[in-house]
């Protein structure tokens, strides 16, 4: 892929908003909503053009909600995909000669957005395996170290400002890729890397559980809880720095 300047990339976005006005609609209302030519919503048409209108999640079941996350996540993230840490070529590519301060203004702007969620997909999991994935997040499996997902994600498992993000209104498909990829190495945060040695603990059948449960929950409100009630139960590097550790 080409390398991009910032001035490409703010034409790539600017000529998606013209191409797929959709991309720009999300009134709660469901009127359309388009931005001002030089406006922050007008340039990041190339992110909604995948993530769906403000972020709020594409519409093929894969590209998750990136509306309303901890915008220190949303930097953390970019800057991984940036750097390299996070391996997605159209990510890098469009990221790859943008500065740390525009990407703390696309994770700001993002993190303000809170568009209505997206209905859930049916889950074809069985009964059993829902059951599994509510015990993994809201208990978690001490046999195997594996703490809840609430225990870090918040009770509500909508995240927890000023770096973790929520997991509801994310898709099973890119819940279990992102497991995959903590798995083998092609996802990484700041060591140690807390999530990686949760994924690996985990059974495939487990991850599949969690992704299942996870994705079928009305996500509220969706509001990031401003801390949490008890300390994290590991250590996660990411969490000790300026980003997320997800």
């Amino acid at each position: 892929m080409p390398r991009l300047s910032f001035r490409s990339f703010a034409a790539a976005a600017l000529g998606a908003s013209l191409f797929c006005a959709s991309s720009l609609t999300a009134a709660a209302d469901g009127e359309p909503q388009v931005y001002p030519p030089d406006s922050m919503g007008a340039r990041l048409a190339a992110c909604t053009a995948c993530h769906g209108a403000q972020g709020k999640a594409g519409p093929d079941g894969y590209y998750p909600r990136i509306a309303g996350k901890p915008a220190d996540y949303l930097y953390n993230q970019l800057r991984h995909f940036r750097d390299g840490r996070r391996q997605y070529p159209p990510m890098q590519g469009l990221l790859e000669n943008l500065s740390d301060d525009y990407l703390k203004s696309i994770a700001g702007w993002f993190a303000d957005q809170h568009p209505p969620y997206e209905a859930s997909a049916r889950s074809r999991a069985s009964a059993a395996a829902l059951e599994r994935g509510k015990t993994l997040a809201m208990t978690g499996d001490p046999s195997r170290k594996v703490p809840a997902c609430a225990a870090c994600h918040g009770s509500a498992l909508t995240g927890v400002l000023p770096a973790i993000p929520g997991l509801l209104g994310v898709p099973h498909d890119y819940i279990s890729s992102q497991f995959g990829a903590w798995t083998n190495g092609l996802r990484k945060a700041s060591a140690p890397d807390c999530m990686a040695d949760i994924a690996r603990r985990m059974t495939p059948d487990d991850i599949s559980a969690v992704a299942a449960w996870l994705s079928q929950q009305p996500p509220g409100e969706g509001l990031p809880a401003a801390s949490l009630p008890a300390p994290l139960p590991l250590e996660c590097g990411s969490q000790a720095t300026t980003g997320g550790a997800s």
